[in-house]
């Protein structure tokens, strides 16, 4: 039995008396009270919204500050967690609300268009920013909002590599000696003549050096070193690793690269319509000036770019490489390189130095169709252990 205080609070509160009677049913009073109520409890819905809102901006940016605590370059921060906040800005949702059935949505229809491999490093770092989550703030999150922290990345909707497993099989040597001698002959005869130039030193240089076509393309005039080593060397824009950024590292010229660059530094660079005299310009630049540069007269270029590079490699390897390769690609000509410095007896470690390589393992990705003979290697093995013996003898 209830005492004349719980009842006068149950009637505050619901606006009826405990009886069931009429009393402040129908009243402007009783009415007035259950409004209150519910704005109340509106005004209360919105403010756990929001809560929830700032929570999670606020782990985004502990998670930025956490990977810039690890050493990641800016460039990578930036890409992190955009993938995160396109799931959540497109429903709507806070991370911890979100599905697997979102995701799939999300990625069949709306970023259906984009390349296989964009897919991929999205969900690896939505699942990555879920990792971080689920072991920082997940018993937070429970008691605060009620929700459990999971990936919306399952074991079902996670990205594998589908991408083409197959033997990567470079040109000989003697077939590139060949392309690239029927490439040089027809220059004279090229509708452009310094930009074909430009394109056939580009080509040869990727070859000699090994270097990746962003990093040629990203080189500058005084990024050139004629004094470093026998024949000089030129600084890259290397790949970088774990989201390190781009790392500098020197690439090799040798004598033949020595003298090619030197022709096209004296000859041609300087045909360009910029200024080849500005060490900030590049040192392959691009035909083309945009509008908003040449109105303002800047003396610097733009460098060409790597997919007009990759057309004019397609374009030569079509034209002028003998079979039964005949699809050049920049990455291609940089297996064949490692391919023929290491058959030619060039060490591993020198190889992996050419290319730039942090781990002599990923060298010998690059070595996969080298010539070798192991019963031959077992009779030179076998003649040096006479030889060393009957030295000793």
């Amino acid at each position: 039995m209830r005492d004349s205080g719980s009842r006068r609070r149950l009637t505050l509160l619901t606006g009826q008396p405990e009886d069931g009677g009429e009393q402040g049913s129908g009243g402007p009073e009783g009415s007035g009270l259950a409004d209150v109520q519910v704005l109340q409890r509106r005004a209360a819905a919105q403010n756990d919204a929001v809560d929830e809102q700032g929570f999670y901006l606020d782990t985004v940016s502990e998670y930025l500050w956490a990977r810039d605590v690890a050493g990641l370059a800016p460039t990578t921060l930036e890409k992190l967690v955009r993938p995160v906040m396109e799931l959540c800005s497109f429903y709507d949702l806070v991370p911890w609300r979100l599905t697997p059935r979102h995701v799939d949505r999300f990625y069949a229809g709306q970023e259906r268009r984009r390349a296989r491999s964009t897919v991929r490093s999205k969900l690896v770092k939505v699942d990555s920013y879920f990792a971080f989550l689920e072991q920082r703030y997940a018993g937070e999150i429970a008691r605060r909002f009620g929700a459990t922290v999971e990936s919306p990345v399952d074991s079902f909707n996670r990205p594998v590599h589908r991408g083409d497993f197959g033997l990567r099989i470079p040109p000989s040597q003697r077939a590139l000696t060949e392309c690239f001698t029927q490439w040089r002959a027809s220059l004279p005869a090229a509708r452009k003549y310094q930009v074909a130039v430009r394109d056939y030193v580009m080509a040869k240089l990727a070859y000699i050096s090994g270097v990746r076509a962003s990093e040629l393309c990203a080189v500058r005039l005084g990024d050139i070193h004629w004094e470093l080593g026998q024949w000089g060397r030129f600084v890259v824009q290397g790949k970088g690793a774990g989201g390190s950024g781009k790392r500098e590292r020197q690439a090799y010229l040798f004598a033949e690269g020595r003298e090619l660059l030197w022709w096209y530094i004296e000859e041609i660079r300087g045909s360009f319509s910029d200024d080849a005299s500005d060490p900030a310009a590049p040192l392959f630049p691009s035909e083309r000036r945009p509008r908003a540069l040449a109105a303002v007269d800047i003396a610097v270029g733009m460098p060409v770019k790597a997919d007009a590079f990759r057309k004019a490699l397609r374009t030569a390897g079509e034209l002028y490489l003998p079979g039964p390769v005949t699809c050049l690609i920049p990455h291609l000509l940089r297996h064949a390189r490692a391919t023929h410095l290491y058959e030619s007896g060039m060490a591993l470690w020198d190889v992996q130095k050419v290319l730039g390589h942090i781990w002599a393992s990923t060298t010998v990705g690059y070595l996969s169709t080298v010539q070798a003979d192991p019963e031959l290697a077992s009779l030179q093995s076998a003649r040096r252990a006479v030889r060393r013996l009957s030295m000793e003898a």
